[in-house]
């Protein structure tokens, strides 16, 4: 299963500095997607979001790059902007082909290096990486700094990072997401309720301390602020920009179902929405197989991330569920 680059005519690229421990992702539909966007969360940090919604002179984007450094990991974008104008692609003007390129941004400066932060040059690496191979999860890419479980500060929180899923829905109809999970909650498992990683009882317990349970007892006792899930899902079906903008609201249930709690005032949550192909499917079906692909995804970005700069993560021992 290669995740999100199931979908003909998508690819993904990486560049990741485990050094500083930063990174960005790209998305890249070079014959062009038509977008969708929904934003659930209330502090999101985003480049181009007007290009996604109804009412846009164009009806199609050419890239999606999500990047670590809060706001200014935004510059990776300029950097995948530069790669597809060099190959000629964009949205034609007399002065030539511009990129429409949309980006979303994760806090992980509480544990990446000081001063180091995605930019262009990273962005424009990344944009070069992208193939259709199967795509690289775990800490790697947006999701090199990514963690999860925060409400009691870093010293109890987990590693997370990078996961991707397709779902395949009959007559050769796919939808496949990516997922880079930097939640403040849990991850959760849908089909038992149980916690796979987050918020540790203390830090070195084994045991997880359930964020939503501690959140409805007190306040918390670490920095709360900068998280972020960012999704990319697409499809190979049709769907004209209002379709995909459902998809992309429907996809989020499936954050939802294996984050616990999302959409906090501290999550900046968001999910693209790209359509890239000629099949035909109800825009409903597509939204649950997106919900299911988008729950997977979250779920392999927790368990494929490894123990890193004392991080624990799933992959380096992991704690076990109190539940």
């Amino acid at each position: 299963m290669k995740g999100l680059t199931e979908i003909s005519g998508i690819r993904v690229g990486h560049c990741t500095n485990l050094d500083a421990l930063t990174g960005c992702t790209v998305v890249l539909c070079e014959a062009g997607a038509v977008p969708g966007v929904s934003i659930p969360g209330s502090a999101t940090g985003t480049e181009e979001i007007d290009l996604l919604k109804p009412g846009s002179i164009t009806n199609r984007i050419h890239a999606v790059c999500l990047a670590g450094g809060s706001a200014f990991g935004l510059e990776a974008a300029s950097g995948v902007r530069r790669y597809l104008a060099q190959k000629g692609i964009g949205f034609p003007t007399p002065a030539g082909p511009v990129p429409l390129v949309t980006a979303a941004i994760l806090y992980d400066l509480g544990v990446a290096k000081p001063g180091i932060h995605p930019n262009r040059e990273m962005g424009e690496v990344a944009a070069a990486a992208a193939n259709d191979g199967p795509v690289q999860e775990g800490a790697v890419g947006a999701g090199t700094g990514a963690t999860v479980g925060k409400w009691f500060g870093p010293s109890r929180m987990m590693k997370s990072g990078v996961g991707s899923y397709a779902v395949e829905i009959g007559s050769g109809v796919r939808v496949a997401a990516l997922a880079v999970v930097n939640a403040l909650g849990d991850v959760i498992d849908p089909k038992n309720g149980r916690i796979v990683a987050g918020a540790r009882q203390s830090p070195h317990s084994r045991e997880f301390a359930n964020t939503a349970e501690a959140m409805k007892h007190g306040p918390p006792g670490g920095f709360t602020h900068g998280n972020t899930t960012l999704v990319v899902v697409a499809t190979n079906a049709l769907l004209s920009r209002v379709e995909a903008g459902k998809v992309a609201q429907l996809a989020t249930i499936g954050m939802a179902r294996a984050i616990s709690p999302v959409f906090t005032m501290s999550d900046g949550d968001i999910c693209f929405a790209l359509s890239a192909g000629e099949k035909r499917a109800p825009v409903d079906a597509l939204g649950v197989a997106a919900s299911e692909a988008v729950a997977e995804a979250i779920l392999r970005a927790a368990r494929l991330a490894p123990t890193i700069h004392g991080i624990p993560g799933l992959r380096g021992g992991a704690p076990s569920s109190s539940e």
